[in-house]
């Protein structure tokens, strides 16, 4: 590694950067497999280098998003990807009210992303491409509006409200007994929209019902599904709690 790498490195853990364009960010420091995406604009602070986390290969280092306080890699090649941040990231603040007003924009996001050729993508948050809570969180930080990254991190943010209760908007969670492992968007007479895995006989994003007379993509999903919940503010960052 050059001796400008090295500094760059250093340099990087001390402050707050932007992106400059759309980043993958990995789920280990071998960066082989994607975990997030932060796109053009987002912020990240980086934490440690590969170096410094002890695997010695110098191909990586951790960081975490400041929007959504979501953990990962970034590969070295990526670094010039990165600017230095002239304005910290600020958590903007919504009153259940005004996210109830921007629901139509929401969901005229699926739509659109849906309209485009896509495929599921798992990590992917900035389109084409989406996974399930990808899709959810691009959907409501398009208004501004920011939700944790993780199908069960979402769930555990929003309000939790009964099946009976849905209204457009809301989100539907699915998965086991013990964690959601998957998530969509609530657009009313019992449909919702989401981007799922071809293993489940779709591979993007689609309309489901909320229903076991579905065909067999809605039915697989409807056998897993553990609740519902509405979004009621948007997520402040936790490393910006009490600095405020």
């Amino acid at each position: 590694m050059s001796l400008n790498l090295k500094s760059k490195i250093q340099n990087l853990i001390l402050g707050e950067y932007e992106c400059l364009a759309n980043i993958n960010i990995y789920d280990s420091p071998e960066c082989t497999r994607l975990a997030t995406q932060a796109a053009s604009g987002r912020h990240l602070r980086v934490t440690s280098s590969d170096r410094d986390a002890q695997t010695g290969n110098e191909t990586s280092v951790q960081v975490c998003l400041c929007e959504d306080d979501y953990p990962g890699w970034l590969s070295l090649a990526d670094l010039n990807l990165l600017q230095t941040a002239t304005v910290l990231y600020q958590a903007k603040s919504f009153s259940e009210s005004e996210v109830r007003k921007m629901l139509p924009e929401v969901i005229a996001f699926t739509y659109k992303a849906m309209e485009q050729p896509n495929y599921y993508l798992w990590g992917g948050t900035v389109g084409p491409n989406y996974d399930c809570s990808g899709l959810m969180q691009a959907a409501f930080c398009s208004v501004g509006i920011w939700l944790p990254r993780d199908a069960y991190q979402q769930e555990a943010f929003t309000h939790p409200i009964a099946i009976s209760e849905l209204e457009i908007g809301d989100l539907i969670f699915f998965g086991t007994p013990q964690k959601a492992t998957h998530v969509g968007l609530y657009l009313g007479d019992g449909r919702y929209i989401h981007s799922s895995g071809k293993d489940k006989g779709r591979n993007g994003i689609g309309i489901d019902i909320l229903s076991e007379q579905g065909d067999e993509v809605s039915q697989s999903y409807y056998q897993q599904l553990r609740g519902a919940g509405r979004v009621v503010k948007s997520y402040e960052p936790h490393s910006h709690k009490g600095h405020e």
